[in-house]
């Protein structure tokens, strides 16, 4: 079965389970798991910030974030699409009383500075409104990279209205990889940065954020306060580990996969390929019920999720053999 749901459909490798067993344990409520210890210290080096915490997911990290930046009461301004607002289950309003101030996301992934410019609510007599106190960005956002200039200029005015500024960077390795500069360079500039080790990166589980002393030592005590804290957790931390520091590089496969299968997919009658960035593409059908093709794919032995458009996302279960296999069953399919 060839899965394109998303990149989170991977099974560890030999190499990951061999250094989950072999992982040197401790109990990380008392910060005395030297495995979560050395995940933290290598994840925050590479992202250029002082410190960082290991998380069970890309959600908890991104909440964890939100929740030391803000207090009931505040906002937080994010993307109408984004996975920090959209896919987060309102966690942020429901767990702490911050409200998102959603904007609507441009078609190159960014939020219009104008646009983030006129939601926030600072000024003295705006006491009818939830404060703003941070910007949150997302990169990739559906696989888009947020260009640099953008990403400066976006802090830049968030800085003038005394906004914090945190990036849900769960797919930041992909932009690394895409725009062949260093992790630190994407994260250059961010209060705070969620990255996932189980998106792309193939780790089982797990998501670290990464900020200043300060800040991730709030974050920590609302890892704890959210049941976050986790106790012999270097069993899981060592396939992290194990993904940053040798399945980053490899991404670069998925990217050629995903834009090989959106040529091949713009040959097949019935598809329009509306998009392809970095590990996905997005491909509406002219005529035929989505659902429908999704059950006719699963019968061919590929998956993948109906839409409009249809995500398709390449990842380290997806061999370079596998796209020919998945065109050719949409050509079967639509026939």
């Amino acid at each position: 079965m060839i899965d394109l749901r998303s990149d989170t459909f991977t099974q560890p490798t030999p190499a990951m389970r061999d250094a989950m067993m072999a992982a040197p344990l401790g109990d990380d409520v008392y910060g005395e798991d030297p495995t979560v210890n050395e995940l933290e210290a290598h994840v925050s080096q590479l992202l250029g910030k002082a410190a960082a915490v290991y998380v069970a997911s890309g959600t908890q990290s991104n909440l964890c974030g939100i929740l030391a930046h803000c207090q009931r009461g505040d906002e937080y301004l994010v993307g109408q699409t984004a996975h920090a607002y959209r896919y987060e289950a309102g966690g942020a309003a429901v767990l702490g009383s911050i409200q998102p101030q959603p904007i609507e996301v441009q078609p190159d992934g960014t939020l219009d500075l104008a646009d983030i410019d006129r939601y926030v609510k600072r000024k003295p007599n705006m006491d009818h409104f939830a404060h703003s106190k941070l910007l949150c960005l997302e990169n990739t956002n559906d696989g888009r990279v947020l260009p640099p200039g953008y990403v400066a200029e976006a802090q830049a005015l968030a800085r003038s209205h005394g906004l914090k500024v945190h990036l849900d960077g769960a797919r930041l390795w992909n932009a690394a990889v895409a725009t062949g500069v260093e992790p630190a360079a994407i994260a250059d500039g961010f209060d705070t940065v969620s990255v996932c080790l189980s998106k792309g990166l193939g780790a089982p589980v797990g998501s670290v954020l990464v900020g200043s002393e300060d800040l991730i030592e709030e974050a920590r005590r609302w890892r704890k306060m959210l049941g976050g804290a986790m106790r012999q957790a270097g069993v899981i931390a060592a396939a992290g580990l194990h993904a940053v520091k040798h399945h980053v590089d490899r991404l670069a496969d998925d990217h050629t996969n995903a834009q090989k299968l959106a040529a091949g997919l713009a040959d097949v009658r019935g598809v329009t390929v509306e998009a392809s960035a970095t590990n996905m593409a997005f491909v509406s059908l002219d005529d035929a019920d989505p659902q429908a093709v999704c059950e006719a794919l699963e019968a061919q032995n590929v998956k993948v999720s109906p839409g409009s458009p249809i995500r398709l996302v390449c990842h380290l279960g997806v061999a370079h053999d596998d796209i020919d296999r998945v065109i050719s069953s949409f050509r079967t399919v639509l026939g």
